[in-house]
This record gives C-alpha cells, structure tokens and sequence, in this order.
C-alpha cells in the first residue's frame, strides 16, 4: 500500500515552525479564505474512467474563478492532461436558471457554475454535457466536435446518453424526450407533463430525502424506458416569499410537511419497439415511497423499492413487463426506520446480486440469487459498510468503501463473495480518510485521499493499492497556495468521551499554540448533531477552522448519538425523540471541553446550519447559561414545519407522537436563550428549512423581550452562495464573535 505525502508535509511544518517561527508566517484572513486560487489547493471533481479505461475525466475550476468548472481529461497511460470541454467556450453566457433548475441543484448542494455534470456514452466516443439549459455531445478524439443536440427556449433538464448510445434522452416541460443520434429525429418519450403532472422527473421528497435525482431509466439494450409520474395535487401549497435585492415573490410551494399528504408516484414502462405503455403495479396503497428502480443488469429485470410512508417496511419487487404486476423479492422491516441503502449491485449479467443491509445492526453486504433467494451474508461485524465500489466477478470479489477499522476512517476494502465468512481486506492505506471510483471489473482505482495535515490529493492505483501515478499530487509545497500559512497549520487531537449510558462518543480539539492555563481561550463549539452526517475524521482540518483557530479560539466537535456511520442502534437514539439525546450528548462534550485548563468556560460559543441551527437553539435553551453565545443558521424550529420524508423517518407523525413534536420544538425553550447571547442567519428564499422556522423564532423571543441579532440574505436559500455573501456571512459572524467571547489573540 502507497502512503501519502501526510508524513512529508508534517515534518515540513515542524522544520519551518523550527526554522522561522509560526510567529512570523502570514495570518489566515476572511479575503483569503475566499479568494482563488483555494486554499486547498487543485480539486478535481465527478472523476470518472472512460469506458475502456484509458482516460480518467474530471472536472476543475478555472484559474480565475474555481467556481466555473471545465471538463478534463487525464491519460491513464502518459499523465498527460488536456481540456476536453471549455465551458465559456461552450456557452460564453450562460444566463438564468430555469426554477426548476435552481431548485435542483440546491437538492443536489451543487454551487458551482460551467459544466456541473457529465456522462460518457458507453462505447467512449463521446461525453455529454448540459450547459445552460441546452445539451451538448461532444465527441472524444485528437479533434474533439461539440454537436449541440437542444437548443429551445426551454431548460432541459437530467440528460442522458442511452445505454447502447443511440439517443440522448432529456427532460423538458415535464416530459422525457429523446434524440435519436442516427437520424437526428427527436421522439417525445412520455405525454401528459403539465400543471401538477411530471413525468420522468423526481418530486422533492425524492430528491432532498432519497437522493434520487431522476425519474426515468433506460434497459440496457434501450428498449425499454422506465419513468415515474407524479402527481402533486395532494400537496399543500406553501406561500413563502421569495426576497431578493430588489424584488418580492410570493411562490406557492407544494411543500409536503409533516403529516401531511405527499404527491402520488405511478410507474411505467414504455416499450419503444411497439410505443406502447404499461403502468406497473406499486401496490393498493398509495401513500407510498418509491425511492429507487433500477434494471437488474443486463436483462429486462425491473426491481422497484417500495418504502411504506411509516418507513418501517421496504419491499424489493421484480416487475412482470408484460402485465406491469410485481411480485416481492424479498422485505427489509425495522423497527424505528430503515435508511435506504442504494441499488442492488448485479453480477454474472444480473442472474445474481448484491445487497446492503442494516438488518443485523450495521450495513452489510448480502449475496442474492435474483429470485430473491438469500445465498449468503458477505460482510459482518460492528463496522460499516459505506457503499459498493466495484466487482471483480473473475475472481469473486467485491469491493467497499466502510469504516472496519477506526469510525474517523473511511478506506476501501475487498472480499470474497462466493465463500462463507471471507474477511474484509483493507486496500488503501491508513492514516487518513479515501474516497474511490473504480472501473467496471475493478482493475484499479481512482483513490482521493486526505488526512488532517495533508489536502485532499488524487492518484490511479491498482488493485492492490499500489499507486501507478498521481493525478493530482497536491503536495503543500512552495506553489502550494496553502504553503504560506503551513507554519501556522495546527492538527487537531481527537478522543473520546462516554455518553450517560456509556457510549464513546469521538470528538476532535484544534488548540492554539498561545491558550494555555494562565491565557485561556474562547471556544467555538461547532454541532450538527442530526442523522445522516458525521463531523469528526481523519479528513484535511479544513482551512475555516484553522481560521478560528489563528482568532484565538479552541475548536470543538463531537459526534452525539443520532449521527451516522456507527450502526442503526446508535442512530435510532432519535426515534420519536429529536432534540433530546443528542442535546445531552453535546453537553458531555462541552463539559469535557470546559475541563480543559486552556479554555476559558465563561467563554464558549454554539455554532451550526440546517440541524445544527436547531441543535444551536436548542442547546441554548436546554442547557441556560452554559453557552456564552450562539449562531444559529438556517434553524428547523418546529418538527411539523418540514418535510415528510425526513421527519417522519425519525419522528412519525404530529398525530401519532404529539409529545415527541412538543419536545422536540424549540419554543417551550425560548425564554431560557435570554442567558446567551443569539444571532440568527437565514437565506430569504430557503425552499428546504422555510422562512417561517426563523421568523416564529424572532417573533416569539420579540413577545419575551429577549434581545438577539439577525442577518438575512436576500435571494439566498438553504445554503450561501457566491464569493461576496460568503464573504460577508464570515464577516459577520466573525463581528459577533468578537463582541460575544472576546478571543484572546496570540501575543
């Protein structure tokens, strides 16, 4: 196994500390954290393998803007990089996006500009693009050719090369076209998208909860095409505004708050041999979730997730083509919820395939025959399993991404499927945290590596994890745009603490050079605390905190029970009870961080967005006092404020846990934030955590005559976007902090 340049770029830091003193090297500064180049230095991102293997294609910032990305190309073979697609040659301007756009790119957390996405045709003669509402093919060559297949007034949306290579598929107007690349024709591929009906596309639940971003799906051999419709009549319309800099709107949202009803899915399947249309069986109830469907390899297979609105029941159905009835492959039950876990990974063309599980405790992998016959558990232990990378089916072997050996590391594994209680093999090597994307028979890898010293870097590795060359080396050399402030890099230590009924409970300390027992320094406690996220590894010490860091406060985090990727026991501690075990968790982590003699414990601020603007509220609340000051960002505030399939996930419904939604509220805590100081952050246009949790909170803290601060972005949503606003939103922040805990700056 290849180890990193983490042992490298240490020991420079601690010759250059040696050499000059971190006292002399440059302050991190808001402008810079901002600024390009990144700080990070180069990141390529959505790597892919063409495929026959021989280039790797990823996509980069432009030197002058980062956030404009461009389609590149690196020889497997020679290293060498070229540019495949220039997006501002593309399309110079690429003017408004569609509502529909904005809303899916937010789904997605995509901020970026340029060419955010694309996709190879399988015989790697071209790549598609989407930019600026149209859709290019672009051939792969010496003399590369962009064919402009769309070019209307309206925005298409979600393209897709088919799988043999002969249409491009899209969305537009709520319907799925197609253009056939032979003749050039284009084929309208579903009928009746309008108003309230869409086919082929993903309502909002689908895409915010489920992470499925399309609505349609091709079979291998581009006969068939499966498509949702969706109806969202049933849902509530939301009035929100919609405040930007110099307009207001009022946009009726279908919003499907907890409780509530959601939009109805039906499932087809067009035949494109006879245009005939079949509608598959989803079931007598309707009030159903379909989070995944996929075709099982290479045949004409469809599987069908089918998820029960309580969550607690997901049936694996095969579709009969012909008829459009379903029988059930297997069921997945739980008691508190069950996490959808993915596609089925087929193998031998799709006579056989692999499953991810929680039902023994912790995701694991299961051998199916496609009957639906279990053959085998594959994986097992207090570990899990993160998700399938790739199959080497000649030699039996499947490989994953998990945290088998430490919870603060992800690397990627192998094991043999075809025998019983086969060990998991480590590949990649320790230290740090791994992403991968393999080819298909997994000869290889794509390996991204970072751990708390070193930025993320990028290289090809064989099967074994060897490294073949670098892609992106990223060392923090004298080039590097990090390297003046390396001297002032400071690593975090990590530890544990035990939860009251004696759970570890891991959390990481970034401490100052110059907080000590006689100089204690404030602290800024940053939280999350919600399902589905993890914030402390052995990922790169992000250059934010090493900001604060250098402001002269002590950094902490720590991982309450409720957060992911430590089992489906350690998560349930929310079930019907959000805002409770987790605030208690949090507040042993504040007490282990107030113990710390270099801490000033008079001096301790609450950090967090989204759930962690909730966690921020309620820590306030819970625990009076205890916490100098907090910010709270984009703060849920009423459970029955959000969506359905979140909430009722972990919460049920208002009806069936009144108590649970009561407590789990931050309002019966309010008056208890007069011992704090309060500031809340919100984007004007949020269309996930809606602008009413905010303004129910300064409404209600106004009543109490409880003082507070707000900043508001106008036309920002869930998250800040662009240069400036970030800008300005640290800014900010950073003016509060100062006022509230008054850091201790180094000497």
């Amino acid at each position: 196994m290849t180890l990193s340049r983490a042992a490298a770029a240490a020991a420079l830091v601690c010759s250059l500390a040696a050499a000059a003193g971190a006292q002399d090297a440059p302050r991190l500064t808001i402008d810079r954290l901002y600024d390009d180049p990144s700080l990070s230095g180069e990141s390529p991102r959505s790597l892919k393998f063409s495929p026959d293997g021989t280039l790797v294609t990823f996509l980069k910032g432009k030197t002058d803007d980062s956030n404009v990305l461009d389609l590149w190309a690196y020889d497997a073979a020679t290293g060498a990089e070229r540019m495949l697609v220039d997006s501002r040659v593309l399309v110079p301007d690429e003017g408004e996006l569609s509502e529909e756009e904005k809303a899916r790119r937010e789904r997605m957390r995509v901020s970026a500009e340029g060419i955010i996405s694309y996709q190879w045709d399988e015989s790697g003669a071209a790549v598609l693009v989407p930019l600026g509402g149209d859709v290019f093919y672009v051939t792969v060559g010496d003399d590369p050719e962009a064919r402009r297949i769309t070019e209307t007034e309206a925005f298409e949306t979600d393209p897709r090369i088919s799988p043999s290579g002969r249409y491009v598929s899209f969305v537009r107007d709520q319907d799925v076209f197609a253009y056939d690349l032979q003749n050039g024709a284009e084929i309208e591929l579903t009928t009746g998208g309008e108003g309230l009906i869409s086919n082929g596309v993903a309502e909002f639940v689908m895409q915010e909860e489920y992470n499925r971003f399309t609505g349609y799906w091709w079979s291998k051999d581009d006969r068939y095409l499966a498509y949702t419709r969706i109806d969202e009549s049933p849902v509530d319309v939301i009035e929100r505004f919609d405040i930007s800099a110099d307009d207001v709107n009022v946009v009726p949202q279908r919003y499907p708050r907890a409780g509530r009803p959601n939009a109805t899915t039906r499932l087809f399947v067009r035949d494109l041999e006879s245009g005939s249309d079949v509608e598959i069986d989803l079931g007598d109830d309707t009030d159903v979730y379909i989070p995944r469907v996929q075709w099982l390899g290479d045949t004409h297979r469809l599987i069908v997730q089918r998820l029960n609105r309580d969550q607690t029941v997901l049936d694996v159905l095969a579709a009969d083509l012909e008829t459009g009835a379903t029988a059930p492959l297997f069921t997945e039950t739980a008691e508190a919820w069950i996490n959808i876990t993915g596609d089925a990974k087929a193998i031998d063309g799709g006579d056989r395939f692999l499953w991810l599980s929680e039902r023994d405790g912790f995701r694991h992998i299961y051998l199916y025959a496609a009957d639906g016959t279990l053959v085998r558990q594959v994986t097992s232990g207090d570990w899990v399993v993160k998700a399938f990378e790739g199959v080497d089916e000649a030699a039996g072997r499947v490989f994953f991404t998990a945290n088998k050996d430490t919870v603060l590391e992800t690397h990627l594994y192998a094991a043999a499927y075809e025998s019983d209680g086969a060990e998991a093999e480590r590949i990649t090597a320790a230290g740090g945290s791994w992403g991968v994307t393999m080819p298909d028979g997994a000869s290889g890898f794509i390996g991204s590596y970072s751990d708390p010293t070193q930025p993320r870097q990028v290289a090809l590795y064989d099967a074994a994890g060897e490294r073949v060359r670098w892609i992106e080396e990223n060392a923090v050399d004298e080039d590097h745009p990090y390297f003046p402030y390396l001297a002032r890099h400071k690593t975090p230590q990590f530890g544990t603490v035990d939860a009251e009924d004696g759970t570890a409970l891991h959390y990481s300390i970034l401490k100052p050079d110059h907080c000590t027992a006689e100089s204690p320094c404030p602290a800024l406690h940053l939280v999350y605390g919600g399902p589905h996220a993890q914030t402390v590894d052995r990922g790169f010490t992000g250059t934010t905190d090493q900001f604060y860091a250098q402001q002269g406060f002590v950094v902490f985090r720590i991982d309450n029970r409720g957060s992911y990727n430590r089992g489906h026991a350690f998560e349930a501690h929310l079930h019907k009870a959000m805002g409770q075990v987790e605030v208690r968790d949090q507040l042993v982590g504040l007490e282990h961080l107030k113990s710390l003699d270099y801490v000033d414990g008079g001096r301790v601020g609450v950090f967090g967005w989204s759930y962690g603007g909730y966690m921020t509220l309620m820590l306030l609340g819970q625990a009076p006092g205890d916490f100098a000051a907090g910010i709270a960002g984009a703060p849920v505030s009423d459970w029955s404020l959000y969506d359905t399939g979140y909430t009722e996930r972990y919460m049920e419904t208002p009806e069936s846990n009144p108590d649970g939604y009561e407590n789990g509220s931050v309002f019966p805590y309010l008056e208890n934030i007069a011992q704090s100081k309060l500031m809340l952050i919100q984007g004007m246009a949020d269309d996930n955590v809606t602008f009413d949790n905010s303004t129910r909170v300064m409404a209600k803290l106004q009543e109490a005559n409880i003082p507070f601060e707000v900043m508001v972005y106008p036309g920002q949503r869930h998250g800040i976007r662009g240069t400036p606003r970030r800008k300005h939103l640290m800014t900010t922040m950073m003016s509060f902090w100062e006022r509230a805990l008054a850091p201790t700056p180094e000497p």
